[in-house]
């Protein structure tokens, strides 16, 4: 990552025609990191807590899905609002309710208050990322650089070592101050995030007389019929088999008339007729959905069964994920600045499937190096993955909506992370036992194959990022993507 942050010009004062403005990219990677640092920590978290509530794993899973519902359903409205407003109100505003979000975490007396601040949480980290995309988009317009593969590469390592390093610092946390550690670190966290958001990001512009306030091109039924939508499907997602039948029904009902609002929208929430014609960018959605599965799916699933199937402590279990945090970081500054994301996906797919095909060996006796050894294979995809989905967002979304394409890339992800996580709770049950894990396993073994098939299957993922001739200014091309 340091040499990738030197070549972003440390003389830069943010004037034009020079590189980009080093001042924003600490706020951009502190708001990027918040959602996958309390994504991750909580890995090593459910174990004490559910022990603590006498919570069994199928209701300490509800501390991951709260997260996730909130933020699948705040990343796009959020995004939307910053491509309207601008990052810094935004950033400011969910960074506070961060800060709120981890008092209420630390003081719950009961596992209810527990999830209610996980999904404070939820909403309070979605302005980080859909900020920082904007914040690059703006930049890149500013200074002529259409493509800012350093700076993409930096948010990416950024959020991928947040997310690998969570479970070791949970641990450690765990170790000196007990569970409620792990949300009370959100208070300096949000603290950092309020003065960093209001010294350094840059004021909104002030709208002239002769222009329509942002304001009259909120879409709020169309965010209200999008959030029932995504609702009733998480729900349904997170407990499949609990005979709730009528929320797929209104989960295409709400998503009907949702299409139809935005037809009919002049200024619509998400444009689907752009959308529908952009199929890369739809193959990227349902890519980050496929690799989200896996990801999560280790990372809670994984972490559960070292602490209870293995009999590791929480801050064991954290220490073996470090190799994983190494890896992926070698990988994403190795390849960061390679433009070209096809192949990053085809050895991250394959890299997904020998993870998965090595859970299987794995059982109650297991030698420390073969727990190891997983992880660090899977810090080989976990390298690659997120930094092509994201630079594949930026190239093929368009750039009046990067706030909100960007958003909903963490959606679909987020939709991936419930679904492992109902499915570390279908298959545990009582109880991260071997058994358990090898059912996961295959779970994730055939998720792992059917993402290696689309993106195998999309061609054109070798134009995405090519060599052009003037690489420096050319223009994202979204609406022309899909053509």
């Amino acid at each position: 990552m340091t040499r990738v942050l030197r070549r972003l010009r440390p003389g830069s004062t943010g004037t034009p025609d020079e590189g980009f403005d080093r001042r924003l990219l600490a706020p951009m990677m502190l708001g990027s990191a918040l959602n996958p640092i309390n994504s991750s920590i909580i890995s090593v978290s459910l174990v004490p807590i559910g022990a603590a509530f006498g919570a069994p794993p199928s209701e300490t899973a509800w501390l991951i899905s709260a997260l996730y519902l909130a933020t699948s359903i705040g990343q796009p409205v959020v995004g939307r609002l910053i491509d309207l407003f601008g990052p810094r109100r935004l950033f400011v505003a969910g960074t506070a309710l961060t800060g709120v979000a981890g008092v209420l975490g630390m003081l719950a007396p009961h596992l209810g208050v527990l999830i209610a601040a996980r999904v404070l949480l939820g909403f309070g980290t979605c302005a980080g990322y859909p900020a920082a995309m904007s914040l690059i988009r703006s930049e890149a317009d500013r200074t002529g650089r259409k493509s800012p593969a350093g700076v993409l590469t930096v948010l990416a390592v950024t959020t991928q070592t947040i997310a690998v390093i969570g479970p070791s610092l949970g641990g450690l946390l765990i170790g000196v101050g007990g569970w409620r550690a792990t949300l009370a670190v959100n208070i300096p966290l949000a603290i950092a995030g309020l003065y960093l958001g209001i010294r350094r990001l840059p004021p909104p512009r002030p709208v002239r007389r002769d222009e329509r306030h942002p304001a009259a091109a909120l879409d709020l039924p169309g965010m209200a019929l999008f959030a029932t939508a995504l609702i009733c499907l998480l729900l349904f997602l997170m407990n499949p088999g609990g005979g709730q039948w009528y929320l797929p029904v209104l989960t295409l009902a709400a998503a009907a008339a949702f299409t139809r609002r935005e037809l009919r929208a002049p200024q619509p929430f998400i444009d689907v007729r752009v959308l529908g014609g952009n199929l890369p960018l739809l193959a990227t959605y349902a890519r980050a959905l496929l690799a989200y599965i896996v990801s999560y799916a280790f990372l809670y699933g994984y972490t559960q069964w070292m602490e209870e199937g293995r009999g590791l402590s929480a801050s064991q279990a954290g220490l073996v994920q470090l190799p994983l945090f190494a890896t992926a970081l070698v990988v994403s500054t190795l390849t960061g600045r390679r433009q070209a994301i096809r192949g990053k996906l085809l050895v991250g797919a394959a890299g997904q499937i020998a993870a998965s095909a090595l859970l299987l060996l794995l059982g109650a006796h297991s030698a420390l190096w073969l727990l190891v050894a997983v992880v660090i294979v899977l810090g080989v995809p976990q390298g690659l993955n997120n930094l092509a989905l994201q630079n594949a967002v930026y190239h093929q979304a368009d750039p009046e909506r990067m706030g909100s394409s960007a958003g909903l890339l963490r959606t679909f992800g987020y939709l991936g992370a419930i679904v492992a996580s109902a499915a570390n709770g279908a298959f545990f049950g009582q109880r991260a036992d071997t058994g358990g894990l090898h059912h996961l396993a295959w779970l994730i073994l055939a998720v792992s194959i059917l993402f290696l098939v689309v993106t195998l299957a999309d061609r054109s993922l070798a134009r995405v990022g090519a060599p052009r001739e003037d690489d420096t200014t050319a223009e994202p091309r979204s609406r022309d993507a899909g053509r």
